[in-house]
């Protein structure tokens, strides 16, 4: 059944935008990542403006947060103390990511920086995820390999404007969690991502927050930031598209159930070399349409 989206000026099957939202609520219920890194560019391929697609895809995930965050809470692993510091910079973030989302529209080179920061962030995210995901299997077929374990006072805690974060067991400077929110909403901002796949390690590696902790106190900020971003985009760049969210998130919910299920049936190991070929071979695809299409796709003159 082919829809009209007026904002997008294209017209697409609703079934196949129910696939694509199913299919990143899998990969979000195998992995536990938003899927904005995924979602993005696959609705670049179907013809969705690349505008149009960063602004409903953060709508999108600020849906799909919401859900995750209520288990979180359920369960006690959110920071809210942590969280407020990461939301402080998200916000912050957001609004300069919406500001230079505007500016780069208006002088017609979105379409082109958004896909550049896609192939270079989807390389280097899907390199290092295929080296880990090699060392995982290695470590499997050799279980007597030592693993060192991670340190908790890093450089992070010497830092000052400390503060006492008694969820996550920390007494650490607010400015990392700060600087990192802020990175976080630009992002989704201008890519229309919830910034998991950079929050949750540097939360971990940087400030030395327990893994158990980390995914609740990110998700609390996902849901603010990239519902905050989205009204942004509808109020200042109109370019929300919201019959395209709503299916998207009903395609979204309905999958994350299914990849739950296969995550039960499927050893880590093989998740994670899973994802990390889909996000090389996103990238690889980006990165042909740019150097095969430039002509049809992009403009380099203003608008």
């Amino acid at each position: 059944m082919q829809i009209y989206l007026p904002i997008a000026e294209v017209s697409v099957d609703a079934l196949l935008l129910l696939g694509i939202g199913g299919m990143v609520g899998i990969l979000s219920g195998m992995f536990g990542v938003g899927g904005g890194f995924i979602l993005t560019p696959l609705l670049f391929f179907i013809g969705i403006p690349p505008a149009v697609a960063v602004a409903s895809a953060a709508n999108q995930i600020a849906g799909s947060s919401f859900s995750a965050l209520l288990a979180h809470l359920q369960r006690r692993t959110v920071d809210m103390k942590m969280g407020v510091v990461l939301l402080s910079g998200g916000l912050l973030g957001s609004s300069f990511g919406v500001m230079v989302f505007s500016i780069l529209r208006r002088q017609g080179q979105f379409e082109l920086v958004v896909s550049l920061l896609y192939v270079l962030l989807l390389g280097i995210i899907g390199t290092l995820m295929l080296m880990e995901s090699i060392r995982a299997i290695r470590r499997a077929r050799n279980p007597g390999t030592v693993v060192k374990p991670r340190k908790r006072h890093t450089w992070a805690h010497g830092l000052p404007l400390k503060m006492r974060f008694r969820t996550s067991q920390l007494y650490v400077s607010a400015i990392p969690p700060f600087v990192v929110g802020a990175a976080v909403g630009v992002l989704a901002a201008i890519m229309g991502v919830g910034g998991g796949f950079i929050m949750v390690p540097a939360m971990i590696y940087i400030i030395g927050m327990p893994t158990k902790v980390v995914v609740g106190t990110s998700v609390f900020q996902f849901l603010f930031v990239t519902g905050f971003t989205t009204i942004l985009q509808a109020v200042q760049n109109k370019s929300v598209e919201t019959v395209l969210a709503v299916i998207l998130l009903v395609g979204g919910v309905i999958g994350a159930q299914v990849g739950v299920l296969l995550a039960a049936r499927l050893k880590a190991e093989q998740l994670r070399m899973f994802l990390a070929l889909l996000v090389v071979f996103v990238c690889l695809k980006l990165a042909s349409d740019l150097v095969l299409r430039p002509a049809e796709l992009y403009s380099i003159g203003s608008s």
